[in-house]
């Protein structure tokens, strides 16, 4: 075998701009370098890790000098934690990157005529936003170079109690968290707590490569009165040890309003195909949002940032444009939520989703708030939503579609151009693949209005608002 040829260090580099992933990049001879953990201003020494035709990475050596708006990273784990890479960034920073990238986006990928693009409605609050976590538990905990060398060799460290977020490329370690700021402070409280408790108490935690361990998971929901929902997966089946562990987590936390477990034996963490079992309270809590309440379950889908999901759907309601007469279909409509928030407004709504579970939730949610002039359909969007499905239930007068982060079928796209509504409100989670699909319908459509919505203060992540009129 070649031996790998040695990459440079260039000294003295500095920062240019933001890329994909939260890292940010510069160039060197015309060749872009991406580089993560830095910001647009520092002047770095980097190595090289990678070099292809067209780009190279690096990781920072050595800071020559910090940007000047540069801030101190709020969190202790950042470095090791692939989450909230920009919150080195202040906040209006962050903001003015995301609107670029829109813009970016729309441009270069969509190459069409364009309105003015109002400017990015940023959260209110850009810690403590998130209304769910997840996080693992592993007996492989990742354990850092600084960490082994203070301990005197890697046989010095517990590597066995690690409770928190999988390490961006080892899917078998878990970086141990120990405060984590996306939501309230009893995040951590419990979180802390079950790996204590599962320290003194002698209970293993789950091994990705062995597929053995008891604990394997926790997932965290809360809603806006505080009261939260806690979900335990354990990979193995012990009764005694599972009943005491929930008991005293019922005991110290009263904000527990639904405790909840699932016996998890598979290979994959995904609990929506296995039965759920309630130790205690409910088996969910309720969110609200204006007049709507909607029962939230833990293999429900609900926008994490609560506050942001509520001025998203009204951008989305206003673009509709509804005066009480329209038929507005509804796609990738999830548990139903925007198509519940402007039924009101409608004459009827269709929603269409591709996991039966959420629809099933949809229609729950619909008669929990006394809906009657919704229909919700599962399945594969480009089997349900054809010529058929049209001539059955009419054309619609607005299409809403918020699909996943891949954008939308070609054929999907081909049957709203079927169905030439008078107006398409998309709402999208990656610009670059709603410019492409914005390309598709350019013929039929023009963007009359542009709003981003940020969801993920000190993510790279933006959402983006566009509505198209019927040319």
């Amino acid at each position: 075998m070649g031996k790998k040829k040695n990459l440079p260090l260039i000294e003295g580099v500095e920062i240019t701009g933001v890329a994909a992933e939260g890292k940010a990049l510069t160039r060197i001879n015309d060749c872009v370098v991406f580089v993560p953990y830095c910001v647009p201003g520092d002047i770095v020494d980097l190595q090289i890790t990678k070099k292809k035709h067209s780009f190279m990475e690096a990781r920072v050596e050595r800071f020559v000098k910090y940007a000047d708006n540069r801030c101190a990273p709020t969190c202790k784990h950042y470095g090791e934690c692939g989450g909230c890479k920009w919150q080195i960034l202040p906040y209006e920073e962050q903001l003015k990157y995301k609107q670029q990238q829109i813009v970016d986006n729309l441009t270069r990928i969509g190459k069409i005529a364009l309105p003015e693009i109002s400017p990015i409605m940023g959260s209110k609050k850009v810690y403590e936003y998130r209304n769910k976590l997840e996080f693992s538990c592993s007996d492989k905990k990742w354990v850092s170079w600084d960490t082994i060398r203070e301990a005197g060799g890697i046989d010095n460290v517990d590597k066995a109690y690690g409770i928190g977020f999988h390490i961006p490329g080892c899917f078998d370690k878990v970086l141990d968290i120990e405060e984590c700021h996306l939501m309230p402070a009893f995040n951590n409280r419990i979180r802390n707590f079950i790996r204590d408790y599962a320290k003194s108490h002698g209970l293993t935690f789950y091994d990705e490569k062995t597929h053995s361990g008891f604990l394997r998971s926790i997932i965290l929901r809360s809603n806006h009165k505080g009261e939260v929902m806690l979900t335990l997966s354990f990979a193995e089946n012990r009764p005694a040890d599972r009943d005491t562990l929930l008991e005293a987590l019922h005991q110290t936390f009263p904000e527990v309003t639904a405790l909840i477990w699932v016996l998890n034996e598979k290979f994959n963490d995904t609990i929506g195909d296995l039965e759920l079992h309630t130790y205690a309270g409910n088996d969910h809590i309720i969110e609200e949002m204006e007049d709507l309440r909607f029962k939230v379950g833990p293999k429900s889908f609900y926008q994490t940032n609560t506050e942001q999901a509520y001025e998203l759907y009204k951008v989305a309601r206003d673009f509709a444009g509804l005066t009480g007469s329209e038929l507005v279909f509804d796609l990738y409509t999830g548990t139903g939520t925007i198509a519940q928030f402007v039924a009101k407004q409608a004459r009827q709504v269709i929603g269409i989703e591709y996991v039966p579970e959420a629809i099933e939730d949809a229609k729950i949610n619909a008669a929990f708030n006394g809906i009657q002039n919704t229909l919700f359909f599962a399945g594969d969007m480009k089997k349900v939503l054809d010529k058929s499905f049209i001539e059955r239930y009419g054309r619609p007068d607005v299409i809403i579609t918020d699909p996943p982060r891949a954008g939308m079928d070609e054929d999907v796209v081909n049957t709203i151009l079927f169905a030439a509504p008078e107006r398409i409100v998309y709402v999208s989670c990656n610009p670059a693949t709603q410019a492409r699909d914005l390309a598709l319908m350019d013929a039929d459509y023009k963007v009359t209005r542009v709003q981003p919505v940020d969801m993920f203060p000190h993510t790279q992540h933006v959402e983006n608002v566009v509505l198209l009129e019927k040319r």
